[in-house]
């Protein structure tokens, strides 16, 4: 019996370490963000903790191999797992403020503080697996058999605990209470083993600890995550920490470190200057015979709450719109706070490249708007993607795409350009005032300015859409020359993840928003 429980300890220490892990970064990414910057950084952190936590585990265990030691050691693990993020709170809080003003050295400060914090409990819960070992090679007999049972006992429940908080607990009770789900978890098994193998009498000396993880659990972990000033809605999804903010009237869709803004609700305003009505322009780039012709279909890859499907409606009628949207509490947020529920709007909870390579196509206008840098999924930068998306147009189909730079760095935007020129017989793009945004359109029938022009003159004047004449008036006042010919991204080789780093790191040292103030 004694010797399975020491199992089952290793057992769940596993998952509750890896659970750390992954809950780590939820808790940093709602300041953050999710970049791979902020991933490698956790990853390389909880590694060297946990080799700290081997070594000191077999060092210990070889000086004082007894059980008392032992689960002493997991019940502080298990507590300091549950006050992480109650420590971390006031200091993410100090770090979203930061964030939001770009004051570099206090968010590199706070940043380094957290994940100090995370010091204690993953060293704990690192010195679990080489202690459990010679507490059992006491009477084992064969070494080999028993150190890979505990391997594979500690790995099978990392692979638990690789899934069970991103795709269940986050989601359902959020990151603060995961961390404590998990905290409390281990405290249990660390305190019936106490009890087994020491005494119920000796763990009464540590009653106090899961009285504190109760506390936590009632008074801890409430509130907004975030001091955000008018704040309506705050959820986590297994993708994204999601926050629906209201001013005068304007509803505001933000995720993870919330400097982007996803989507924006107004009850009578359509036009809010930003991307999204950019798409409306995409096909008068084509002859101007063309003009009088309908658009019928179209498709939205990043959906996000809907604003640009709100304003093609508006424009185009009830045309046939099928967005593509991957989180399904962006969804649920889209319906409840942006009025997403236009009869006409067909919606995919999935992968915009998956679910674009499933349909039928024909579309007249395919946007790309799941960009948003650091966070650019790789797969929808690629000539493979791009060639998926060609095919999907119809004859006289164009895509238009949403890209983040930095105020001096274009060189996204010119690689991008240059391999969708491998594809696309002509390319366009403008300039989106007072932001980092730039639009490219694609066409697949060569286009022009001058047709785009003719287009607009021809408008002027005729019952469209009012919308539509100031978003065309804008896109020719900030048209820009055609991008560089660079380099071609491939499904084999697309080093996204270099140019997003290198904006980011570049805007921080820049000085962040200085150049629009």
């Amino acid at each position: 019996m004694k010797k399975y429980f020491l199992h089952l300890t290793v057992f769940f220490s596993g998952m509750t370490a890896l659970s750390v892990e992954l809950s780590a970064s939820r808790l940093l990414g709602n300041v953050y963000g999710s970049s791979n910057l902020v991933w490698a950084s956790i990853i390389g952190l909880i590694l060297i903790y946990l080799t700290i936590g081997y070594w000191l585990g077999g060092k210990i265990a070889d000086k004082n191999p007894q059980y008392r030691v032992f689960y002493r050691i997991l019940l502080w693990g298990s507590l300091a797992v549950g006050l992480v993020p109650m420590v971390s709170r006031p200091i993410l809080r100090i770090t979203a403020n930061a964030f939001d003003q770009f004051q570099m050295p206090i968010l590199t400060g706070a940043f380094v503080t957290v994940m100090i914090l995370f010091i204690i409990p993953v060293t704990l819960l690192g010195m679990v697996s080489p202690f459990a070992l010679k507490l059992l090679l006491k009477d084992a007999s064969d070494v080999g058999k028993t150190a890979g049972a505990l391997s594979a006992i500690s790995t099978l429940g990392s692979f638990i605990g690789t899934f069970l908080p991103v795709l269940v607990l986050v989601p359902l009770i959020g990151t603060y209470r995961t961390f404590l789900f998990f905290s409390s978890l281990l405290m249990v098994i660390a305190s019936i083993g106490f009890c087994l193998y020491v005494g119920f009498k000796p763990w009464l000396r540590y009653a106090w600890m899961p009285l504190i993880l109760i506390l936590l659990w009632l008074f801890g972990a409430r509130g907004a995550d975030k001091a955000t000033k008018n704040l309506i809605f705050e959820g986590e999804s297994a993708y994204n920490y999601v926050q629906v903010v209201e001013e005068q009237d304007y509803r505001y869709l933000h995720l993870n470190e919330g400097q982007g803004i996803h989507s924006i609700y107004h009850p009578i305003q359509l036009n809010y200057y930003g991307p999204w009505s950019q798409v409306l322009v995409a096909p008068f780039f084509n002859l101007p015979s063309q003009s009088k012709r309908p658009i019928e279909k179209m498709a939205i890859l990043g959906l996000a709450a809907g604003t640009t499907a709100r304003q093609a409606q508006a424009v185009f009628g009830d045309i046939q719109i099928d967005g593509f949207e991957i989180d399904p509490l962006v969804v649920e947020v889209g319906r409840k706070y942006f009025d997403m529920n236009q009869p006409n709007l067909n919606i995919y909870v999935q992968d915009g490249r998956w679910g674009l390579s499933r349909m039928p196509g024909d579309y007249d206008i395919i946007s790309v708007d799941a960009y948003r840098p650091p966070y650019i999924p790789w797969h929808m930068t690629t000539l493979e993607f791009f060639q998926l998306v060609y095919e999907k147009l119809s004859d006289e189909g164009v895509m238009v795409i949403n890209i983040g730079r930095s105020p001096t760095d274009r060189t996204l935007i010119n690689d991008l350009g240059t391999t969708i020129c491998q594809v696309f017989p002509t390319i366009f793009i403008m300039d989106l005032p007072e932001s980092f945004n730039t639009i490219l359109f694609a066409t697949k029938q060569p286009g022009s300015w001058e047709n785009f022009f003719d287009h607009y003159n021809l408008l002027v004047g005729s019952d469209v859409h009012p919308l539509l004449l100031e978003v065309m008036a804008m896109t020719i006042t900030y048209r820009q020359p055609t991008p560089e010919i660079t380099r071609v991204f491939t499904d084999d080789i697309a080093p996204i993840e270099w140019l997003t780093n290198k904006l980011v790191v570049d805007f921080f040292l820049s000085g962040g928003l200085k150049d629009f103030q």
